[in-house]
C-alpha cells in the first residue's frame, strides 16, 4: 500500500508539472516530450504495482521451526509443481491394508525423490532470496529427512526378498505389515510439507486435495468417522 501511494503521488506530480508547463509555454515540442514522460511514468508505475501485487508472505511451522516465504511468481510455480507431484502419488494417497503394490509404491516414492532433486541440481535453480526461505529448501528437507531414509531402508529390503523368492507374492514378505505401517507414518510426516507447498503456491484449501476420495469413504463407510464427519450417501 505504501508503494502504491508513493507511485500515485509521483505520477500525479509529474502530470501536474506537465500540465502547468504546457499551459505556460504552449509549445508543441514540449507537449510531445512531456506526454512521452507521462507515458513512461505510468508504464513504470503499473509494472512496479504488478510486481508488488504478486508478492505475498507465507509463514509455516514445520518440525517446530518457523519458515517464512516471500513468494514471487517463479516460487509459486515451483511450489505448485511440487504440490501436484506429491498430491497425486502414494506419498499422500492412502495404501489400504491388503491392497496396492509395494514395489509400485516404492517406485512412486523414488520418482518423487528424483523430481524434487532434479531442480536442486540444475543450473536454472534461482539463488536463495535475500529475505526469508526458499521453496527449494523445503524440498531439500523433504528429500533428506523423509524420502531418502525411507527409501534407503525399504528398497534394498524388498529387493532382497524379490531376489530370494522370485515366485512368491509380496504379500508373503515377512516385513509387509511393518512396511505399510512405516509408509503411513511417512505420509503423515509428509502431509504438512505438501500442504505448505500448496499454501506457497496460492492454492485455495490445499488440504482438501489430500483427503481420501469420496468413493473410498463410501466403500469403507463402516469405519468410524473422526471429527464429527458424517459418511457420505451410498451409491
Amino acid at each position: 500500500m505504501a508503494l502504491r501511494a508513493v507511485l500515485a503521488g509521483v505520477t500525479g506530480s509529474v502530470i501536474g508539472i506537465a500540465a502547468y508547463s504546457i499551459s505556460q509555454t504552449g509549445g508543441q515540442r514540449l507537449s510531445i516530450i512531456v506526454g512521452c514522460l507521462i507515458g513512461v511514468a505510468v508504464a513504470l508505475g503499473l509494472e512496479l504495482y504488478r510486481r508488488s501485487a504478486q508478492l505475498t508472505e507465507v509463514r509455516l511451522v514445520l518440525l517446530g521451526n518457523e519458515m517464512s516465504f516471500t513468494t514471487k511468481t517463479d516460487m509459486r510455480q515451483a511450489a505448485q509443481r511440487m504440490f501436484f507431484q506429491a498430491a497425486t502419488r502414494v506419498a499422500t494417497r492412502p495404501l489400504e491394508d491388503g491392497s496396492g503394490n509395494l514395489r509400485e509404491a516404492l517406485t512412486s516414492l523414488k520418482t518423487l525423490f528424483d523430481l524434487y532433486r532434479e531442480p536442486l541440481e540444475g543450473h536454472t535453480t534461482p539463488p536463495p532470496p535475500a529475505k526469508g526461505d526458499s521453496v527449494y529448501e523445503l524440498a531439500l528437507d523433504i528429500l533428506n529427512f523423509e524420502l531418502a531414509p525411507f527409501l534407503a531402508k525399504w528398497h534394498p529390503s524388498l529387493k532382497d526378498f524379490e531376489d530370494r523368492h522370485p515366485d512368491q507374492d509380496e504379500s508373503e514378505w515377512p516385513q509387509n505389515a511393518a512396511f505399510r505401517t512405516e509408509l503411513r507414518q511417512l505420509q503423515e510426516r509428509l502431509r504438512p510439507y505438501v500442504i505448505g507447498l500448496g499454501e506457497i503456491a496460492g492454492i485455495r484449501d490445499p488440504e482438501r486435495h489430500l483427503r481420501p476420495s469420496g468413493r473410498s469413504t463410501q466403500t469403507h463407510s463402516t469405519v468410524p468417522h473422526q471429527d464429527g464427519a458424517r459418511p457420505g450417501p451410498r451409491e
